[in-house]
């Protein structure tokens, strides 16, 4: 396997370079980051399309940027529909959780739920969000390091090194400003080293024409999969509908996120970001989904893995950029270039949020110090969690890769847990400190529990070899391969639960217990209830009700009321009558 020539070297110095001009740009104009305000919030003053790139790159990692094309090449198109859940997981947002947190003129999403129920609680919900970044980012800056070394030769401590100074710094250096400016470039990278891949990878295969028969007729373009069993990984239920809560807890309580909204000059501009977001993470679906069928025009059935080219297939489309982009050199860089692309964005969001957290939720409830004392400590912590990231991916080097895919699924599970806490303060005015601290806490229990139990019983299995077109292929972070098509019982049928269900589960586990712990214990009073901190459910209900039925500004006497609620009804059963009828002509001309 040829690895990287001059060119791609270079192409891949300039990414870390830019990276970090941009950071020291930051750190030397405009206020200097002199102000915590600055340096966590941007002074409040960042515009809706910068914000929305920028939130779109946090999350598309460089392991969905490996995992996504690997995916689909194995298992075909079925994932795409993953993209369904993008409506209601951004809709939610923003006309929910983005209005309430910004009026309350928040600086830690953590400090709603001490407005709410206590300062316990708030506590609690801060170190779950700490423990969850932190186990992530040694994950999220390790893995691309590991498959670039194992398939290109690059030093696999010299990238990490190099990904992790540069990250830090212009973290650290140039504050939030420097984190989304750098996010919109490295996703501008994304686009393009995807893109360029996707072109040449058609060329490869003979053209557009014959690349769709060979993914066609490979099977690798699926059908609607309605299939309500929850314990399939990937059906149109569990990404559509599962997928929604895993949204939610990514978009709509994650401080990473909600730090952005926090950033934006207005609230309509916050909500329009959130918005923004949803084309932008189809595109980057899109272009996913694309790679790995460009991926299976090429090498059909003949896997690399199966050759034993590869040890895993976290490693497929790196090989398929060096094996079949060889001739062009500069692209497999690029490529290189749009991966730590993912990693810089993803990692670099993890430090900031994590510094504002610990300062603002841990640090200065008790210590008092001055506005540029309070600065200087943000710029150590996010340098200190820049330490620890890289700690964090030696930790993950001893491990062996089982572990490695239970530590991506902690990420997943802790997040179910947190939104569960935030449902049960937004939308139940009953619920108390008591219940909340409980729900959380059996929430938990119940993610690692599943998750854990469901990784250690599907073990023996994931060590058979199956043949590589099955439609059972292990994805790479969460199931193993099943070989028994039999439905699972008891235990095993929770440990079975697919993935995407997780966060579902657990945050209905928090509510659910939250709510019967409040009741043991005694609701809390309508009275009690910070203002501003529960969203009126039944208020907006009847409102879009009455939206929906209000009748004509004309009538508005009783009478008019009534004669207009009878021509209604006379129409609908009308309407329903001319529909039957057509139904009726539609059949027998169909016989």
């Amino acid at each position: 396997m040829p690895y990287f020539t001059i060119i791609d070297y270079v192409i891949f110095a300039l990414l870390l370079v830019a990276s970090m001009a941009i950071g020291l740009y930051y750190a030397f104009t405009g206020g200097r980051q002199s102000t915590t305000q600055e340096f966590m919030y941007a002074d409040r003053s960042m515009k809706c399309l910068p914000l929305s790139l920028s939130l779109m790159a946090t999350f598309q990692s460089a392991v969905a940027i490996i995992g996504t094309p690997a995916e689909v090449y194995a298992n075909g198109t079925q994932y795409w529909f993953i993209g369904c859940c993008y409506i209601l997981g951004l809709l939610i947002p923003a006309h929910i959780f983005i209005p309430m947190f910004y009026r309350l003129h928040l600086t830690s999403v953590y400090q709603y739920l001490e407005l709410r129920f206590c300062k316990a609680v708030r506590i609690c919900g801060t170190v779950t969000f700490i423990f969850q970044m932190v186990v992530y980012m040694g994950v999220g800056i390790y893995t691309p390091a590991l498959a670039l070394n194992a398939v290109t030769g690059f030093h696999l401590w010299g990238a990490v090194l190099a990904t992790g100074l540069v990250c830090t710094l212009y973290t650290a250096l140039g504050g939030l400003k420097a984190v989304v400016w750098t996010d919109v470039f490295q996703t501008v990278v994304m686009f393009t080293g995807q893109l360029a891949v996707i072109i040449v990878g058609v060329h490869q295969a003979g053209g557009l024409s014959d690349a769709w028969v060979k993914v066609r007729d490979g099977g690798r373009i699926s059908g609607i999969d309605l299939n309500p069993d929850p314990t399939v990984r990937h059906t149109f239920w569990t990404l559509g509908v599962g997928g929604v809560f895993l949204m939610l807890s990514l978009y709509g309580v994650n401080q990473a996120q909600v730090q952005r909204y926090l950033s934006s000059r207005t609230e309509k501009e916050a909500v329009m970001s959130c918005y923004m977001v949803f084309p932008c993470l189809q595109v980057a679906l899109m272009l996913s989904c694309l790679m790995g069928l460009v991926m299976f025009a090429c090498y059909g059935n003949n896997s690399p893995l199966e050759q034993q080219y590869i040890t895993s297939k976290d490693q497929m489309v790196l090989y398929f950029v060096m094996d079949m982009l060889q001739n062009f050199p500069g692209l497999p860089g690029l490529f290189v270039a749009c991966l730590f692309s993912a990693s810089l964005s993803t990692i670099s969001s993890a430090f900031n949020s994590l510094a504002t957290v610990t300062m603002v939720d841990l640090i200065k409830p008790h210590y008092s110090m001055t506005e540029a004392r309070a600065t200087l400590l943000s710029k150590m912590l996010a340098l200190s969690y820049g330490i620890i990231c890289v700690a964090m991916a030696y930790v993950v080097h001893l491990m062996n890769s089982s572990v490695l895919q239970a530590a991506l699924s902690i990420f997943g599970m802790v997040g179910g847990p947190l939104l569960g806490l935030f449902c049960l303060g937004i939308f139940f005015p009953c619920a108390n400190s008591i219940g909340a601290v409980a729900g959380l806490a059996a929430g938990l229990v119940m993610a690692f529990w599943v998750g854990i139990g469901g990784f250690l019983s599907r073990m023996p299995s994931s060590v058979q070899v199956l043949p590589f077109n099955s439609t059972n292929t292990s994805e790479n972070i969460t199931v193993p391969a099943v070989i028994d098509a039999a439905r699972p019982a008891g235990l095993n049928g929770l440990y079975s639960l697919s993935y995407m269900w997780y966060s579902a589960l657990n945050s209905s586990t928090v509510v659910l217990i939250g709510l019967i712990i409040s009741f043991m214990t005694g609701p809390t009073k309508g009275d009690d209830v910070a203002s501003g901190t529960v969203y009126p459910v039944m208020r907006t209900a009847q409102s879009l009700l009455h939206k929906l039925v209000k009748p004509s500004a004309c009538c508005t006497s009783p009478e008019h009321t009534v004669r207009w609620s009878y021509g209604f009804t006379v129409k609908c059963i009308v309407a329903l009558g001319h529909f039957n009828v057509v139904k009726l002509l539609l059949a027998d001309r169909w016989s």
